[in-house]
């Protein structure tokens, strides 16, 4: 691409860095910057975070959210997102 230095001028993610590198068709649908929405807390999600974290709360020493989420009975929750949750609530 011979005007790539163009683009070279602007910021750029991480994802249109990688296309800008490895071609614009590297990246397949659903991956990079077109990745879906983390899907919402439900109340009841909210709820049972709220009450896992005091459980968990008192523990000495011991990983919060790693027992936080070995008890979350929602299936795909990642560390980060679970911890977001918690400074959002």
């Amino acid at each position: 691409n011979k005007k790539a230095f163009v683009e070279l001028l602007f910021w750029k993610s991480p994802a249109a860095a990688c296309e800008m590198t490895k071609g614009y068709s590297f990246l397949q649908e659903g991956e990079g910057t077109t990745r879906s929405r983390v899907p919402p807390w439900t109340p009841q999600e909210e709820q049972e975070l709220r009450e896992l974290y005091w459980k968990y709360k008192e523990v000495e020493g011991g990983d919060i959210i790693a027992a936080i989420l070995a008890q979350l009975p929602t299936p795909g929750r990642t560390r980060t997102q679970v911890v977001k949750q918690l400074v959002r609530m």
